[in-house]
């Protein structure tokens, strides 16, 4: 069966997209400047390989060796990336996704539903080993939160800069859908918020 199963879920520092409330899903930006601790000690990282989490992961994994999967992305907003909710809310196609976001999806987008089935498959090809450091994305890190307390994916809450560790009996219980059998969460940087 295996020792227990460790997820640190770590949602990347903020972006200015995410400062203006943009919807940033696929857009590669730079994180904006941040202070945070770092751990030497890391020697692998998992994540996004959109660059706002792999800068994210150079400050506070110096040491350790980051394995970019695009399937840790954020939703892609498709036509709605860089736009804001006051430009958006008069569309019909707009006001359909945010009723059903797992169903419908922007145009030239994804569905939440899509999004699960890739940060799944991002799990799944973790290799062997019980505890994982990964820096993702709100979405991605939302979607496991959910799944692993057995809550709606709304009810959680995905600060930037926070870690989010779940842990389980082993790997098997995860691949399985057992709840967690511990959940934390705590700020890794000094500004973090959002």
């Amino acid at each position: 069966m295996g020792g227990l199963f460790v997820l640190h879920l770590i949602r990347h520092a903020p972006a200015a997209g995410n400062q203006a409330k943009q919807y940033i899903g696929w857009t590669d930006e730079p994180v904006l400047p941040f202070k945070a601790p770092a751990y030497p000690e890391v020697q692998r990282v998992w994540g996004s390989d959109l660059q706002r989490c792999r800068q994210t992961a150079e400050v506070l994994f110096p040491n350790a060796i980051y394995h970019s999967d695009s399937d840790w992305r954020e939703c892609h907003f498709g036509d709605w990336e860089q736009k804001t909710y006051p430009e958006l809310e008069g569309l019909e196609a707009y006001r359909n996704w945010i009723d059903d976001p797992f169903h419908c999806q922007p145009p030239g987008g994804e569905s939440l539903d899509q999004v699960a089935v890739r940060v799944e498959r991002a799990v799944r090809s973790l290799p062997s080993g019980e505890e994982f450091w990964v820096v993702a994305h709100g979405g991605p890190i939302r979607h496991l939160l959910a799944r692993a307390k057995k809550e709606a994916f709304w009810n959680q809450t995905v600060l930037h800069g926070h870690c989010y560790t779940l842990i389980w009996q082993n790997r098997q219980a995860f691949e399985e859908e057992a709840q967690c059998t511990s959940f934390s969460a705590a700020p890794l940087m000094a500004n973090a918020s959002m």
